[in-house]
C-alpha cells in the first residue's frame, strides 16, 4: 500500500506521546508499505533532525513551515480570547493554514495514494481530494484521544478562567469533531472507552481500535543499571496541561505525605516543557530535568513510576513504557484508563492523596512486591502493547476499508463536497 500520514508536527525523533505513536506505527508499517508524510512545522525551529529521520523510514517528507500555531504566553492568552467570539474552536483557529491546504492540494494533485491519513482531529478540516469511485483513496482519522471530551474533563477540574474558557471551547471542538468522524472512511482509537464516543456519534463510519505501543526491543529491563530505593518518577510532556495538572496534584497533595513517611524520597520530574509553576517547586527532593536522551536508563534507576493524572484521554504511553520497563506503576484510575492492566497485579491503582500516597509507599517499603508488579507488567507489555503488533492491525484495518468498495453515504469522507472539510484559515 501507499499511505501519506497528514500531521501537526514531524514524527520524530519521537520525544512525547503523540510522536511516539506516529514514529512507532509508520516505522513499523514503513517495513512493508510505501510511507510517506505531509506535516505542519514550526518555522520557529530546526526541523532538520525531524526531517532526517522521517527520511530514514519515509518515501516522501514534505514539511509546510506555520509561525503563527505555536503560540505561548500572552499570544496564546490573546488568541484564546478571540476564538471566544468565534463560532469555530481555539484548536481550529490554530492549525487552519492556507498554506497547507495549498499544499495538500498540490501533493494530492501529484501522488496518489491508496490511504491518506490525518492525525488529530485538528487537522481533519483541511479540504482532501481523494477522488470518486471505488478505486478512490481512503482517508482515516487517528484520534490520539477524543480531544473535545480531554477538554471537556479539563472544564471541571482547574482554574476559573481555565474553566470558564474550556467550558465554551470544548462545545465548539464536540461539533467539529463528531461532524469529522461522519465524513471519514474509518477513525482509530487508542481505547475502547474513545472507540465508544465514535460509534455512538457516527455510528456508520468504520472504527478499530489500535492500541498504543513501545520499543519491546529499547524499552527493556536493564539489571545493569541499579535501582535507586526512595526515588519516584513521572516522565512525559510536562507543558501537556493534564501532565502539568498531574504533576502539581502529586507535589501539593501526594508528596507532603510521603516527606513525613520518607524525608529522603527523592522526586524526578523529567520531561520537556516544565511550567514556571512546577519549576517553582525545585527543591533538595525534587528535582526537574528536563528533556533526558536516554528516557530508557531514567526509567530503570526509579524505584517508582507515578501517573497521577486527573485528565486525560485515549492511553498513556508513560505506562506502557515503564511498564516495558518492568517497573512498579501507580497511577490514577484516568490515568491508566483505557489500558487492559489490574489493580494488584501489573499496576496499583489510587485515586484520592492518601491512597495514592499509600501505594507509593507500599512499594518502597516492599521492594519484592514493586519486583513482582514490574515482572507482570513486562509480561502484558509483550503480550498487548508492541508497536509492531499495533501497526499490524492498523495494516488490516487498512485492508478492509480499501477492500470495502465506494461509499455514498456520510463516512465515505469525499471531502471535497463536504461543507466540513472545507479550506479554513486562520
Amino acid at each position: 500500500m501507499k499511505l501519506l500520514f497528514v500531521t501537526p508536527y514531524l514524527p520524530g525523533p519521537p520525544i512525547f506521546g503523540g510522536q511516539r505513536r506516529m514514529h512507532g506505527l509508520m516505522t513499523h508499517l514503513s517495513a512493508s508499505h510505501e510511507v510517506s508524510v505531509l506535516s505542519l512545522v514550526d518555522a520557529n525551529a530546526d526541523q532538520s533532525q525531524g526531517i532526517a529521520d522521517a527520511k530514514s523510514y519515509c518515501h516522501r517528507v514534505v514539511t509546510v513551515p506555520d509561525s503563527h500555531h505555536r503560540v505561548a504566553g500572552r499570544q496564546k492568552r490573546l488568541v484564546q480570547i478571540r476564538s471566544l467570539l468565534s463560532t469555530a474552536s481555539y484548536e481550529q483557529r490554530l492549525y487552519r493554514r492556507r498554506v497547507f491546504q495549498k499544499a495538500l492540494d498540490r501533493h494530492l494533485g501529484e501522488h496518489r495514494y491508496d490511504v491518506v491519513n490525518c492525525e488529530f482531529v485538528f487537522m481533519a478540516g483541511y479540504r482532501f481530494r481523494v477522488g470518486t469511485g471505488p478505486e478512490r483513496m481512503r482517508l482515516t482519522l487517528d484520534e490520539h484521544n477524543v480531544e473535545y471530551d480531554v477538554l471537556r474533563r479539563t472544564a471541571s477540574s482547574t482554574s476559573l478562567d481555565r474553566r470558564l474558557f474550556n467550558a465554551v471551547n470544548w462545545r465548539k471542538l464536540r461539533r467539529e469533531e463528531v461532524t469529522a468522524w461522519a465524513r471519514f472512511d474509518g477513525c482509530t482509537l487508542t481505547s475502547r472507552r474513545d472507540e465508544e464516543f465514535v460509534n455512538r456519534e457516527a455510528p456508520r463510519v468504520r472504527t478499530s481500535v489500535i492500541p498504543n505501543g513501545v520499543d519491546l526491543d529499547t524499552f527493556l529491563p536493564d539489571p545493569d543499571i541499579s535501582v535507586q530505593p526512595m526515588t519516584v518518577l513521572f516522565f512525559g510532556a510536562i507543558n501537556y496541561f493534564p501532565n502539568t495538572d498531574g504533576v502539581s496534584y502529586f507535589l501539593e497533595r501526594v508528596l507532603p505525605i510521603l516527606r513525613v513517611r520518607h524525608p529522603s524520597l527523592k522526586v524526578r520530574i523529567v520531561g520537556p516543557g516544565a511550567p514556571e509553576s512546577i519549576q517553582a517547586q525545585r527543591s533538595h527532593s525534587v528535582e526537574v530535568t528536563g528533556f533526558v536522551e536516554d528516557l530508557r536508563r531514567e526509567i530503570a534507576r526509579a524505584a517508582v513510576v507515578i501517573a497521577p493524572l486527573r485528565i486525560g484521554g485515549g492511553t498513556r504511553l508513560k505506562i506502557i513504557e515503564a511498564m516495558s520497563v518492568a517497573k512498579p506503576v501507580v497511577s490514577t484510575t484516568i490515568g491508566a484508563e483505557g489500558l487492559d492492566v489490574t489493580h494488584g497485579k501489573n499496576v496499583l491503582l489510587a485515586d484520592t492523596p492518601e491512597t495514592f500516597a499509600n501505594e507509593v509507599t507500599r512499594i518502597l517499603e516492599n521492594p519484592a512486591l514493586g519486583d513482582r508488579l514490574g515482572r507482570a507488567a513486562r509480561q502484558l507489555a509483550e503480550e498487548r502493547y508492541g508497536w509492531k503488533a499495533a501497526a499490524s492491525k492498523l495494516e488490516e484495518f487498512y485492508e478492509q476499508l480499501l477492500a470495502s468498495g465506494d461509499k455514498s453515504e456520510p463516512g465515505s469522507a469525499r471531502a471535497s463536497s463536504a461543507p466540513a472539510m472545507r479550506t479554513v484559515t486562520g
